[in-house]
Formats: structure tokens, sequence, C-alpha cells
């Protein structure tokens, strides 16, 4: 059975040959991912599917178009306060959003995040 040839360490500055397939040589090995005991648990199922339907019900225009003075559909369920920085899967903590809206907010909470993780 043919062997894929050996590739550099995936670790910045390791420039060691791996045989195993990983991408990482035994110095550099990736810690595997773990939930954090403190994560809050996340809501799914038909839960949120029915949480979902009564805030589009309720208010089905995105918040932040609307601060804009546009109309447009909410299309995401987001958490005003992410539960990652300590928000609550209630209803007062979540509001509705476009796809767009969505997709900027939740690049600055994972940059910002990265931030954090860093020091």
């Amino acid at each position: 059975m043919p062997v894929s040839a050996p590739k550099p360490c995936g670790h910045p500055g390791c420039g060691r040959l791996v045989r195993d397939g990983t991408g990482r040589c035994e110095a550099h090995k990736a810690e595997a991912w773990v939930r954090k005991p403190t994560a809050t648990k996340r809501i799914t199922g038909r839960k949120l599917q029915r949480m979902r339907a009564e805030l589009f019900q309720r208010d089905p225009l995105c918040v932040e178009c609307k601060a804009l003075g546009l109309v447009k559909l909410a299309t995401q369920r987001d958490h005003t306060k992410p539960l990652a920085e300590g928000g609550t899967d209630t209803p007062d903590n979540t509001q509705g959003l476009c796809d767009e809206h969505h997709d900027a907010k939740s690049l600055a909470e994972r940059l910002r995040a990265q931030r954090r993780s860093r020091g």
C-alpha cells in the first residue's frame, strides 16, 4: 500500500518532517478540543424552533436594519450578549437579525474571543 511523502510540521517555525499523517511533530501535537465545564448548554431541536418562531412572530424585522431606517426580515435568532460571554438563552437576550448583520456580529465576536485567548 503506498504511503504519502513526509510533510513539514504545521506548527509555525518548525521544519521537522511528519510521517504519521497528523500534520504535527511529537513536540507540537495539537490539544484535543474539550468543552469547557462552564459552557452554557445550548437549546436545540423543537424547543429552539418554537423559540425562533415566537421571536420572528413578535418582531419580524431585523433590529439593526430597523435602527438604520431599513425594512428587512429577520432570518437569524441572535443572542444580544453571546452565550460564550455569559449571556443567557432567554427571550430578553435574543433579537432577530438579517443574515448580513448576523454574519458581521458573529465575526466581531470571533475576533474578540481570539484577542481574549491570546492574552
